[in-house]
This record gives C-alpha cells, sequence and structure tokens, in this order.
C-alpha cells in the first residue's frame, strides 16, 4: 500500500509539500491526456462520433498484433500511472486514478487470455457493428460523407483480420457452443443486398440531400456507395457467409460452458470480476441468485392471486397465450413503446434534480438480426455530434413480444433508465476518458434494473398485468445468476437453463432462447444487473435509514448518477459521503 502524502521521520508524520502535490496533479492530468489521445487513436470511429477532427476515413486496426500492441501501450501506461502517489492527488482525481488503474489492468489481462480470439456473441459481431456504422458518425458536410464512404470502402481488410482470428480460435478450439448458433448466419446474410439502394450501407444517401452539398456532389457519392456496396462490401460478407457455413459452424464446440475450455474457468473467474466489479465467486452469486429467485417468486404468487388466479403459473399461461395482449404490427408495438416512454418523461422531474439534455429516438431492431436477438436495447448518442440515443425495439416474432412487458422494458432502455442515465454523464464535468468511455456493466445495467423498480414508485404498473411483466423481468435477471453460474461452473446444460427460466419467468419461449443463447456466448456479462440493482437498492435503503425525513429522492439520484459510471464500491463510498453530508447538514 503506496502512503504518498505522508512520510514517517522518527515517528513523526509530515505531510506532503504543496510543490509535490502540484506535481503528482500535473503529471497525473498529463497521463490522462495522452491516455486519452491513444485511446481516440485505437478507436477513429468514436473520435469522429465525438466530434474530433484528424480522424476521418479512418477505422483502426483490429488484428491481433494490435491488440498486443494495445496491451504493451497500456502496461506503460499503468506503470506511470502507478508511479503517481495517489494520496497527493485531489479526492476527486483519486477517483480518476482509481478507475483508470481498473481499466488498464483489466485490459492488460484480458488480452493474456486465449479466449481473446473469441470475436462475436449471439449478441454482436463485427459484422454487424460495421454495418451501423452511419449511426455513430456525424453526416452533416461533403467531408462527413466522403469520411463515410472511406471507411466502408476498408471493411474487407477488417473483415479479413477477423476471419484470421477466427480461424486461430477454431485451430485452438475457442469457438462458440453448437447450441446457441441456430440461424446465426442470417445476420451475416441479412447484410447482403442485391440491390445496393436497399443495403443498410445506404441509408445516408437513402434520405434528403443536405443543402450544403451541390447535387453533382451527391449524385456522385451516391452512385460510389452503390458501386462499394456491390463490389466491395456483397463480396466481403458473402465470403464471411461462406466461411460461417464451411469451416466454423462444423467446428462449433460440443460443451454450452466456458469452463470447458483451456483456461476457461479461469477466464470466467476473470469475467465474473469484470462485470460486476465485486470479490464475489461463482458459488457465492449462485446462491444469491436462488434467495432472489425465491423471493421474488412469492411476489408473483401474491400478485397472481390478487388478479383472481389460482395460481402464478395460471396467471403467467395466460398472460403468454392471450392475444389481446400482443401488437398486430411493428408499427403498433412501435406506438405502445413511443406513448410509454413519452409518459415517463413527463414524470421525470419528480425523481430528478438534473436532466440530460440529449433526446432520444425509437427505431427497430434491423430485421436481419432482430430474431435471434433481445427484445430491446439502448445505442448510446453523442452530443458534440448532434447524434440522439436510441431505444431499439425488436418487432419480429410479435407474439412473443407481450404488451405488458413494455413498461418495465422502456424504464430500463431508455428513461430513467440507460438514455438518461449514459446522456447525463456525457455531459458531467470529467475527464474524457469517463465521460464517453466508462461503462462499467454492474453499475449501467444495475441502474437500469433499478430503473425498472423506480417505475413502481411512478405509478407505471398499474394493472396486474403490467405489475406481473415487472416482477418477471426482476425474476429474469435474478434467474441469469443462477442459469451464467450454472452454465459456466457449474456444467448445466441449455436445456437446464431454459426449463429454469420457463419455470420462473413469465418470459416467452423465444426470448428464453434468445437470452440463454446470450448468457452462453457472453460468459458472466448477464451477471452485472441484479447485483448491480441490489447493491443501488442497498445504498438507497441505507440513506433512507439514516436520513429519514430528511431523505430527498431528487438528491439521492443525482447523487447515484453524479460522477458517471463506477465500481461499486466506489459507488459506495461516494453514497456513504452523500449521507454524512446530510447528516453534518441538519
Amino acid at each position: 500500500m503506496r502512503r504518498a502524502l505522508l512520510t514517517i521521520i522518527g515517528g513523526t508524520a509530515l505531510a506532503i509539500s504543496a510543490p509535490a502535490m502540484a506535481d503528482a496533479e500535473s503529471d497525473f492530468h498529463t497521463l490522462l491526456n495522452e491516455h486519452w489521445q491513444w485511446v481516440l487513436s485505437e478507436n477513429p470511429v468514436l473520435a469522429s462520433s465525438l466530434g474530433v477532427a484528424g480522424y476521418d476515413g479512418k477505422v483502426g486496426d483490429n488484428s491481433l498484433a494490435a491488440q498486443d500492441r494495445s496491451a504493451t501501450m497500456a502496461q506503460k501506461l499503468l506503470d506511470r500511472l502507478n508511479a503517481i502517489p495517489v494520496d497527493a492527488l485531489s479526492p476527486a482525481d483519486r477517483t480518476n486514478h482509481l478507475i483508470l488503474a481498473r481499466q488498464l489492468d483489466e485490459q492488460i489481462r484480458g488480452n493474456a487470455f486465449p479466449q481473446r480470439v473469441m470475436l462475436f456473441t449471439t449478441y454482436y459481431g463485427w459484422h454487424q457493428g460495421f454495418a451501423g456504422i452511419a449511426d455513430d458518425v456525424p453526416l452533416y458536410t461533403l467531408a462527413d460523407y466522403r469520411s463515410y464512404l472511406d471507411r466502408i470502402r476498408q471493411y474487407p481488410q477488417i473483415n479479413d483480420n477477423a476471419l484470421a482470428i477466427s480461424d486461430e480460435a477454431i485451430a485452438k478450439g475457442f469457438t462458440l457452443p453448437c447450441v446457441v448458433l441456430n440461424g446465426f448466419e442470417n445476420g451475416i446474410s441479412g447484410v447482403i443486398a442485391e440491390d445496393p439502394a436497399q443495403s443498410r450501407f445506404y441509408k445516408p444517401f437513402a434520405g434528403d440531400k443536405p443543402a450544403t452539398i451541390a447535387d453533382t456532389d451527391w449524385t456522385a457519392m451516391q452512385a460510389e456507395a452503390r458501386a462499394i456496396i456491390t463490389d466491395t462490401l456483397n463480396p466481403a460478407y458473402q465470403k464471411h457467409l461462406d466461411w460461417y457455413l464451411t469451416r466454423y459452424k462444423p467446428a462449433c464446440a460440443k460443451a454450452p460452458g466456458i469452463s470447458a475450455q483451456p483456461g476457461g474457468r479461469a477466464y470466467y473467474d476473470y469475467q465474473i470480476g469484470v462485470m460486476t466489479t465485486t470479490g464475489l465467486d461463482a458459488d457465492q452469486i449462485h446462491r444469491i441468485g436462488l434467495d432472489e429467485v425465491a423471493r421474488i417468486r412469492a411476489e408473483m404468487e401474491k400478485v397472481a392471486s390478487d388478479a383472481g388466479y389460482a395460481s402464478r403459473e395460471a396467471f403467467i399461461a395466460e398472460l403468454r397465450s392471450n392475444p389481446r395482449y400482443y401488437a398486430t404490427t411493428p408499427e403498433e408495438l412501435l406506438r405502445h413503446n413511443a406513448r410509454q416512454a413519452k409518459q415517463i418523461d413527463g414524470l421525470m422531474p419528480r425523481y430528478f434534480g438534473r436532466l440530460a439534455r440529449l433526446p432520444y429516438g425509437i427505431r427497430e431492431i434491423p430485421a436481419e438480426t432482430a430474431e435471434g436477438t433481445t427484445t430491446a436495447y439502448y445505442s448510446p448518442g453523442s452530443p458534440a455530434s448532434g447524434i440522439a440515443g436510441n431505444y431499439y425495439v425488436n418487432t419480429s416474432k410479435l407474439d412473443q413480444r407481450p404488451l405488458w412487458e413494455i413498461p418495465a422494458l422502456t424504464a430500463h432502455e431508455s428513461v430513467p433508465g440507460h438514455h438518461h442515465q449514459i446522456a447525463l454523464q456525457q455531459e458531467l464535468e470529467l475527464p474524457d476518458f469517463r465521460r464517453y468511455g466508462t461503462h462499467f456493466t454492474a453499475f449501467t445495467e444495475g441502474w437500469g434494473l433499478y430503473a425498472e423498480r423506480l417505475g413502481i414508485e411512478m405509478g407505471l404498473y398499474d394493472t396486474p398485468e403490467k405489475n406481473m411483466g415487472r416482477l418477471s423481468y426482476e425474476m429474469w435477471r435474478a434467474c441469469r445468476l443462477v442459469v451464467d453460474t450454472g452454465i459456466h461452473a457449474k456444467g448445466w446444460s441449455k436445456q437446464q437453463a431454459v426449463d429454469f427460466m420457463l419455470e420462473n419467468t413469465a418470459l416467452s419461449p423465444a426470448n428464453i432462447e434468445a437470452e440463454v443463447n446470450r448468457y452462453i456466448s457472453w460468459p458472466g456479462q448477464a451477471l452485472a444487473y441484479k447485483l448491480g440493482e441490489l447493491k443501488i437498492r442497498e445504498l438507497r435503503a441505507r440513506a433512507e435509514t439514516a436520513l429519514g425525513d430528511r431523505f430527498d429522492i431528487r438528491a439521492f439520484h443525482d447523487t447515484v448518477l453524479g460522477q458517471g459510471g463506477l465500481p461499486l464500491s466506489v459507488l459506495e463510498a461516494q453514497v456513504d459521503r452523500w449521507i454524512a453530508e446530510q447528516l453534518k447538514g441538519q
């Protein structure tokens, strides 16, 4: 442990001099700036999305050699960071120091695992990430559109690098399990458009021409975009599709758990630490999950009984099967989500003193991935580039997307959940690496689940069906603690996981299938939600007990969100300081 602030001489503690403290602060801020410039150089699309000049047309290097260079640079930065006396920094910079050190350390350790060659999950892959690039960059000027064309033209190299890494994954036995890959190829083939004007890559040119661009330039760029799609992008996606069907899919793993791979259990333990920011192990998390499942199940039984049903199972069967609970068109489902979102927007000032300025929209999840992915997700925007946040809704399999889930789902993905928290973080007076590059999953997803629960106070669950939907969503996250650890640490099969979720949640079979596939292909990520929410609820209960009638819900929420994403232990210290300040004020 470093004790740089105090030097012990002859039993007497002498404070470090002001110049030494100033030097530490100066060194630290120099390092922060160098680190952020490095992050932007490694992620040029992010740089463009933030309005940083100098990265037009660049896409970055996704090769293994680049990963190694990045890890080496992270180690150099971490060594310099560790040489700065933490106790000589301001309280705010001590937190910045802790968070940066944690991020660099996680990157270095993660690069050492052989699982680094596993580049995609059922939730995300390089092919889909690149297909959505137009949503992440500013498109206003002629230079913006030229930059976009330059970027998409480089996709074959991105694809070739990813396939080469994935060939190494096949050779070494680091492939996704067979049981999660049903239909995965649709996410690749769906990007291939016979008519280039119907391609997702053509989207920037399908709308109205910006007034600042000449007609001749616009027509020329449209023709160039169609040519790139036909001659460059479609062949690259076809190459990926052929590779997947002939090489990867036949080599899929037989066991669903990551622990079956070489070094898999150590990697899972690493993922638990990264995703939860706790010191809990798989057995402890499994037990917490079982306890939460039992608690929530009892609440569901009461809701069913109060609604006049003989059992929880009878109510769930009704909710899953009655057509009146389901939209019949994608547009109807989107209308229900939009109405719910605007209702919550109107309630936000009652629960938050500080509101995010950036708005958000509602979009459909791309058709080629919708059938195999989750019910909804959120994509952050960028105030600097004029890009709104977006709440993406799955409009496939409409008979599996019940309307009674919408209040909890919307609260989680838009406001007061992900959009509010992430958009607000982008506005805070924090170092850039924390505003734009720090999203601890336990904090972000824990807040999203807490936001669902806040919907009780907001009056969102005004029918037994909606309340059962909320409880089903909470049960879903509790089941994740059991299922994720069951699959990756206890030898569970996929069917065991599916059966456990069918038994305990009101989720539709299609949603459960997609969710379990996600847990299998993305070990540990699903643990963050419930553990983060439990910590936030614990901190709120602590504050309410300590402050009594002086507890201010708006001030509490502003405190929780006031420093952006944090490890849970740092969040706890932050809330404890706030409680102490309120008590001192009394």
